[in-house]
């Protein structure tokens, strides 16, 4: 549901951004020419907000998926490396 509504969020802000031109050219906008940067900023913003809810899923399911290994450390302090990995013990 998050997927379709970030979908339908990131349509809108492209709207807004393609309809900013005609939105600054009314007018009563046209003595104020940060109307459309005004438009186009929050077009970005829906973008954004809109790709957040997309990607938010996909994130999640990769923190599952790490926190079923854990790393085999050989060697101490800074001198530590991963030589390997083993599942993580259920509790």
């Amino acid at each position: 549901m998050a997927k379709i509504l970030g979908y339908i969020i990131s349509l809108v802000g492209l709207l807004v951004i393609l309809s900013s031109s005609k939105i600054a050219t009314l007018s009563f906008l046209s003595s104020m020419p940060k109307a459309m940067i005004y438009t186009v900023v929050a077009g970005v913003a829906l973008i954004v907000i809109g790709l957040l809810l997309v990607s938010e899923r996909s994130s999640s399911s990769k923190v599952k998926q790490a926190s079923e290994e854990v790393p085999i450390y050989e060697g101490e302090g800074k001198k530590r490396k991963i030589v390997g990995y083993k599942k993580a013990s259920k509790k």
